[in-house]
Parts: structure tokens; C-alpha cells; sequence
């Protein structure tokens, strides 16, 4: 069972539309989608596709590859403006760069969440706050 995280706090995962990978059939333009991208997914390749994306979950593998926070800020440089989450192996210290990367939300299963539980993830929801250039604006 997956958890979602948001900024305020533990939910269950609404989300019943399924996801395909961006190869897949039924992928391409024209029809609306939720996309699983790996965290090596060249987010260019996406760039013609994103109106049709209404949620895109990108994979993390480890707590220590930070690929997919890379993918995320692309995506929202772009102007991706659907629904983007991070998934798998994302700790509560890194919900805060998660937040500020581009993520909406993040799903983890439910050993993580038993191990890292709610308290500390929304101890860390407030992540405006700890922005570099929140302090140089103080």
C-alpha cells in the first residue's frame, strides 16, 4: 500500500487511472495520461507531450540519487502544470527539496512510512521557510 505525502501530511493515493511508461501505446499525443518516468528520462523528450500529461510520477531508486529532483524542475521549466510526484525511496529530509524541485506530492510505501512517520514529514511541510533566498529576502 502506497502513502502520499503532501504538506499536510499522510493520505491515501487517489490517483485510479494507472500510469504508462512515455514508449508505451496510448502514450501519445492527444490523450490524456499519467506518465512513470525513470530517473533516467531525458525530460525533453517529453516537451511536445506535456498539455496531454495530467500527472507525472517520477521513479527514485535510492534515497542518494537525485536525479529525479533534476527531472522535476525541467518538467516545471517547461511548463509542465499538472500534478508531479516523486516515488520511492524520497526520506522526510528531502520532502522540503522535493517541494521546492517542482513536486506536488510524494509515494512512499508503507515500511517507510512506519519508520519515518508522519510528524517528521509535516515537520518539514513548511519549506518555504528554509529557501536560501527566503533568508536573503528576511
Amino acid at each position: 500500500m502506497s502513502v502520499i505525502v503532501t504538506d499536510r501530511g499522510f493520505g491515501p493515493d487517489h490517483w485510479r487511472g494507472g500510469f504508462k511508461r512515455p514508449e508505451e501505446p496510448g502514450a501519445g499525443p492527444g490523450i490524456a495520461v499519467a506518465l512513470d518516468l525513470g530517473p533516467d528520462t531525458d525530460p525533453e523528450t517529453l516537451r511536445d507531450r506535456l498539455d496531454d500529461v495530467v500527472l507525472i510520477r517520477v521513479r527514485f531508486p535510492g534515497f542518494a540519487d537525485g536525479r529525479g529532483f533534476t527531472i522535476a524542475r525541467a518538467l516545471r521549466r517547461m511548463g509542465f502544470a499538472g500534478r508531479l510526484r516523486a516515488a520511492g525511496h524520497v526520506i522526510a529530509d528531502q520532502y522540503a527539496m522535493a517541494r521546492r524541485s517542482g513536486f506536488d506530492e510524494v509515494e512512499i510505501d508503507a515500511d517507510l512510512a512506519a519508520r519515518q512517520p508522519e510528524p517528521q514529514w509535516r515537520a518539514r511541510a513548511d519549506w518555504r521557510a528554509g529557501d536560501y533566498r527566503a533568508r536573503l529576502r528576511g
